[in-house]
């Protein structure tokens, strides 16, 4: 006899997980389903580890800068092994974090592939052998996986992808980074300040391409004078791989190509979707280049089947998984006949984007370029870190915050933020657009001093002359 639930949950990634929790939280009795480790890739490869990592890169960074300080700190040494061990253990005990969040909600855990096999029908192949459990509702949340480079495939050896980067067998001396998005930028910079010597190539004219233009050439001169070599509007020709390196032949933006040698190259250029042999063929669940195509609330084409994160259009972050794990369990819900939640579909205008580089950039909404491009006519104001007295005296003042409100209605439109801790800050903008604020709001909201946030407050009064301290 099939195991039969409510809602079954294809994946236990930050999308999945949420998603199974806010069932079991509406009375459904729901199951997860996971092949490899309960929290997915975010928790155990992914954000949560990487974090841990460049954390210790950051620490590693200010003892070695001590001296500015007042303090004085001899002999100073970086523990790769170490810095590993601390990075896998925080992604361990979040493993058991959740592993806990199932228990006390009872979801029922199943380890192992899921396939779909039919409207409601799920193979599950792993510890127990192969079951069939069945459910009124299933939620596809299978995630994603590192792209590789058709010439380069990644082999943990000397060519890496972000997961080989987590736990290196060896200390990289020359590291070359292809792709500058969060995941090469930020391991950019960990392995950067850990003391390799980093070239990082970007196909686009400039690095970060989904930044404002002011953050990603603040961010090439900052990361440029911590000794990168930043090649923008540039391409990798071909790699060479042995067990002694990799020579590169790497094409710049004057069209000339050059070889150099590294002892180790990460692949950071994009996402696959884990959407093959799930069973999407044999239920008709439509796709393109293997992205599901969901409506606002998760539903794909075939009823009673959803889909989040991901396997889903971009953006693909974690928190955007999660509250599409939440809309999705609400919409399952309300559909079951609970009458007492009413699922909203996302604005995907109010999500913000961090990454945790060395100065860490955050960003949500449009754009300035964007911005005009929408046919908006803009009031901008920005705020650099240099006229903050916190970032002055926690010795961050590299940095600005920049504003983008509508002239004609004072709306918020989009907040850039480059240095010190802007990601712990974005969501104060977050929560503005999300209540639809305006310019007015903004300026007489009540700022603590002395904090870093106080520049938020002053990049708003910019945008319309007002700014108090430059």
């Amino acid at each position: 006899m099939a195991e039969q639930y409510d809602v079954i949950v294809l994946g236990s990634g930050p999308g999945g997980y949420v998603a199974a929790i806010r069932a079991s939280q509406l009375g459904l009795k729901t199951a997860i389903v996971e092949r490899e480790n309960l929290g997915g890739i975010c928790l155990n490869w992914g954000c949560i580890p990487t974090k841990a990592l460049l954390r210790s890169a950051e620490v590693y960074h200010q003892m070695q800068h001590a001296a500015a300080y007042g303090l004085a700190a001899d002999n100073i040494r970086a523990d790769l092994d170490a810095v590993v061990k601390r990075s896998r253990g925080v992604a361990k005990q979040l493993n058991q974090g959740v592993t806990h969040l199932m228990k006390k909600n009872k979801i029922a855990v199943h380890m192992g592939t899921g396939t779909l096999k039919g409207a409601g029908k799920l193979e599950v192949v792993g510890e127990k052998g192969s079951e069939i459990l069945t459910a009124k509702h299933i939620i596809i949340a299978t995630g994603a996986r590192a792209r590789d480079l058709p010439f380069a495939k990644a082999d943990g050896g000397r060519v890496w992808t972000y997961r080989h980067a987590m736990t290196p067998k060896e200390m990289p001396s020359k590291l070359l980074v292809i792709g500058s998005g969060a995941i090469g930028i930020e391991f950019a910079s960990f392995y950067n300040d850990m003391g390799a010597e980093v070239t990082v190539v970007e196909m686009m004219d400039r690095i970060v391409p989904v930044e404002d233009a002011d953050v990603s050439a603040f961010l090439e001169k900052a990361l440029t004078k911590q000794g990168m070599t930043i090649m923008t509007g540039a391409g990798v020709e071909a790699l060479d791989v042995s067990a002694k390196g990799v020579k590169a032949k790497l094409k710049g933006k004057n069209g000339k190509v050059s070889e150099a040698e590294f002892s180790h190259v990460i692949v950071a250029v994009g996402i696959v979707p884990n959407t093959e042999n799930i069973g999407l063929e044999a239920l008709g669940i439509k796709s393109e280049r293997g992205i599901i195509t969901i409506d606002d609330m998760g539903r794909t084409n075939v009823p009673g089947v959803w889909a989040i994160g991901d396997v889903t259009p971009g953006p693909w972050l974690a928190h955007k998984a999660s509250h599409e794990g939440v809309i999705a369990a609400e919409a399952i819900a309300q559909a079951l006949g609970n009458k007492d939640v009413h699922p909203h579909a996302m604005d995907k205008r109010n999500i913000p984007g961090c990454t945790y580089c060395h100065p860490q950039i955050a960003s949500v909404g449009l754009t300035e370029a964007k911005a005009k491009e929408a046919g908006y006519t803009l009031k901008v104001g920005t705020f650099p870190f240099i006229g903050n007295g916190k970032a002055i005296a926690l010795g961050e003042p590299e940095g600005f915050i920049k504003t983008v409100f509508d002239a004609k209605t004072g709306e918020l439109l989009g907040a850039h933020m480059i240095g010190a801790e802007v990601t712990e800050m974005i969501q104060g903008y977050v929560v503005g657009k999300t209540l639809e604020t305006t310019e007015a709001e903004l300026m007489q909201t009540v700022f603590p001093h002395p904090t870093i946030s106080e520049a938020m407050h002053e990049s708003a009064l910019a945008a319309y002359g007002r700014a108090l301290h430059i």
